[in-house]
């Protein structure tokens, strides 16, 4: 059997999963309310429970994709793009939980900054996983 140190994507999976949980906590959102997957992008998924300011009648979300970082957006109807309210205006494309619930509250709050560059491009599923793992408890 593979280590996840020899299985970048299992290394992944499991890293994404520990640091959604942790920005869940953080942002209040309970596990039944996050999904994660990984395919040919790895994206998480968190639906934030509070009501949204302008937006009472609607489903808000959390997004996290490898190739963007994160995003505040409306669930609109099943064969639709979800609105998207904010992006993450960090560089880095794994902040900690509290710079998300941060960019949460100030999305709530009608406030974004503007984006001081674009998430770095190019990292690969190695670095990415790396990255991740220090949320996986127990790791050294």
């Amino acid at each position: 059997m593979e280590s996840s140190e020899q299985d970048p994507t299992r290394a992944l999976e499991r890293g994404l999963g520990a640091y959604v949980r942790a920005v869940a906590t953080a942002v209040g959102v309970p596990a039944e309310g996050t999904t994660v997957e990984i395919s040919d992008t790895a994206t998480a998924y968190l639906a934030l429970s509070r009501p949204w300011p302008g937006r009472p009648r609607h489903d808000v979300m959390l997004l996290w994709s490898e190739k963007r970082g994160w995003t505040v957006a409306v669930e609109t109807a099943p064969d639709e793009d979800p609105v998207v309210i904010a992006r993450w205006a960090g560089d880095e494309l794994v902040p900690p939980p509290r710079e998300v619930t941060r960019f949460v509250d100030d999305a709530a709050a009608g406030r974004q900054a503007e984006p001081k560059s674009r998430p770095p491009s190019g990292v690969t599923r190695q670095v990415l996983a790396r990255q991740l793992g220090e949320y996986v408890p127990g790791r050294p």
